[in-house]
């Protein structure tokens, strides 16, 4: 909240902002304990750590990290899916459905993703757990298709995928635990689009990128034209 105003011009100290949320009975959502999905299989060979924790970018599509969540509703558990851009902070791909299955829940994802970045993703670090899913045939191979590099933390070891599994919890915390009880995985799915299209262009996310989503787009593409126009006209660029 803290945050979210003083983007919005207020100035205010956190101690007041405090303050004035316990006044308007406001509160922050809280997380709860964590419930793990992640089945490492042994057998498999893993992929070095390319992030060893560093979840920072230089840039969009340079390094995204992914992870798997659940829900329970009244007709089953719904899985869900994320694909986090570590630069911008957006969710680029996602998707919920009734099993872990590799090919249906983490490859839905990993192709809403592909196609938003424009099909290729040569150079871009791939960063998951050890999850079988992650780390099954058909995932893999679509991974090195895309030109992706694979990259996976340690075993048993949460904070490695730390970044992916924050966007989980505040997930959890800030829909599914307000909204619930869920009745089926398709009102989850609806759900979850609405929250992500919330998340991608109006959460403020913490201080290090603070400004709206949108506001950072158009502040690049200025950036990019004012290249574009030094350079033909034969400018250097300097002032």
């Amino acid at each position: 909240m803290h945050a979210l105003l003083r983007r919005e011009g207020w100035e205010i100290g956190r101690d007041a902002c405090e303050r004035l949320m316990k006044l308007a009975g406001l509160r922050g959502v809280r997380r709860s304990r964590q419930a793990f999905t992640t089945k490492s299989d042994p057998a498999n060979r893993l992929p070095g750590d390319l992030v060893n924790r560093n979840f920072t970018a230089t840039a969009p599509k340079r390094l995204w990290v992914v992870d798997i969540t659940y829900v329970a509703t009244w007709s089953g558990f719904a899985y869900v899916s994320f694909v986090t851009d570590v630069y911008s902070r957006r969710i680029v791909g996602w998707n919920v459905a009734a099993t872990l299955k590799a090919e249906v829940l983490p490859l839905q994802a990993l192709e809403m993703a592909a196609w938003q970045a424009g099909g290729s993703l040569e150079g871009l670090v791939h960063h998951s757990d050890h999850g079988s899913n992650y780390m099954s045939m058909v995932y893999t191979n679509r991974v090195a298709e895309l030109g992706a590099i694979p990259s996976t933390g340690t075993v048993g070891d949460s904070y490695d995928n730390s970044m992916a599994e924050a966007v989980n919890a505040l997930y959890k915390a800030e829909l599914i635990r307000q909204q619930g009880p869920w009745r089926t995985v398709e009102q989850v799915e609806f759900a979850t689009l609405k929250y992500v299209w919330w998340w991608n262009n109006n959460v403020c996310m913490g201080n290090s990128i603070c400004a709206p989503l949108q506001k950072w787009k158009r502040r690049t593409t200025l950036t990019l034209n004012r290249c574009r126009n030094s350079s033909g006209n034969g400018q250097t660029g300097r002032n």
